[in-house]
């Protein structure tokens, strides 16, 4: 089966941090990352969707960020 997630976050080395984290469990980045203003926090936030092969039959209960 292929996982997908988008992960997001502050701008901080948080959300580095966070894609770093999936690309040494086996995630691999899919499509660019994105930036956007979010006016009611006063903060920048960042996206980054990521892609994994798996074993097994997708059903809607997978803990995506356990995988």
């Amino acid at each position: 089966m292929k996982l997908y997630r988008f992960l997001s976050a502050e701008d901080t080395s948080a959300f580095c941090h966070k894609v770093t984290e999936a690309l040494n469990k086996g995630w691999v980045l899919h499509g660019s990352p994105t930036q956007t203003w979010d006016h009611a926090a006063g903060v920048m936030r960042c996206g980054q969707a990521v892609i994994k092969d798996a074993p097994g039959d997708y059903h809607a209960d997978i803990k995506l960020g356990e995988q």
